[in-house]
């Protein structure tokens, strides 16, 4: 009697270990489903908006150079950055806008180069571990100017770096703040923006008129190294861009030389990854 208890026991713990497995394969299955719908849906943008998007286009078309050596920093998919590894020596201090959960890249930049980490997130300023890291999290988002919101506190870019005692010095500045960034850019005073060295981002939208001017204002100080599209936010009805989040790296004039890539350096493409692995993609198509 025990052992057939067991039999009907075990039968019935399978069952619903192979039903949960066909809700979760079932799930993904919608999931890329929809995406590739997404992907598909053709645009609906007015000839203003198209206009103004091809213009962006225009704008994201990055250069190679010389003496840049790529690497990834921060995760394998989603929270992954490209940086030029060789120009990071030397750094003093380094910003990373909008964590969420996790702060990778600042880890890697905080443990290779023994400089703090100052992050900023007013929506979930959650106190992060990093081996061999120092981690200085402000409750605080970035805004174009200060200001308090719904109880949240907004300052600038400037503001920050200058209450911590970072003005002039050698960094680098992560930004993934979810749209924020545009007036927060337009904001910076360009001789703040001049004195960064190395800026990966995650920029959010397209047809916001602020894309356009503070991209342009971005490409004043900085040369663009990559482009690359967030798989979770691919969407047709934006053609000709591919989705309304891309992750971009910029680097200084001042440090970077425009020509072919040192030889035997790892290439862009070889060092972007989807943020999604298992969801269809959706990037410019390569350059012949």
């Amino acid at each position: 009697m025990k052992k057939k208890i067991e039999i009907v026991v075990a039968g019935v713990l399978l069952a619903v270990a192979l039903g949960f497995l066909g809700y979760k394969l079932l799930r993904v299955w919608n999931l890329a489903r929809w995406q590739q719908a997404m992907i598909e849906q053709p645009s609906t943008a007015t000839p203003e908006q198209l206009a103004r998007r091809a213009e962006i286009v225009a704008e994201l078309q990055p250069v190679t150079l010389s003496n840049c050596e790529l690497t990834r920093m921060g995760g394998p998919n989603d929270g992954g950055y490209l940086m030029c590894k060789n120009l990071l020596p030397g750094i003093q201090t380094a910003y990373s806008y909008g964590i969420g959960w996790e702060d990778n890249w600042g880890c890697d930049v905080s443990a290779a180069h023994k400089v703090p980490v100052h992050q900023y997130d007013c929506f979930s300023p959650v106190a992060l571990q990093c081996t061999g890291g120092v981690f200085q999290l402000n409750a605080e988002c970035v805004g174009p100017k200060t200001e308090t919101i719904d109880g949240r506190k907004f300052d600038t870019i400037a503001n920050q770096m200058a209450r911590n005692g970072d003005t002039g010095k050698k960094m680098v500045v992560k930004i993934d703040v979810e749209g924020a960034e545009w007036q927060s850019i337009l904001a910076t005073p360009d001789e703040v923006l001049a004195g960064i060295d190395q800026m990966p981002m995650e920029l959010h939208g397209v047809d916001d008129p602020g894309v356009l001017e503070a991209l342009r204002k971005l490409k004043t100080h900085f040369y663009l190294l990559s482009v690359h599209f967030n798989n979770w936010s691919c969407d047709g009805r934006l053609a000709p861009m591919k989705a309304w989040a891309y992750q971009v790296l910029f680097v200084n004039k001042r440090l970077g030389v425009v020509g072919p890539q040192p030889a035997g350096s790892a290439t862009v493409e070889s060092l972007l990854a989807p943020d999604a692995p298992k969801q269809p993609d959706c990037q410019f198509p390569p350059k012949r």
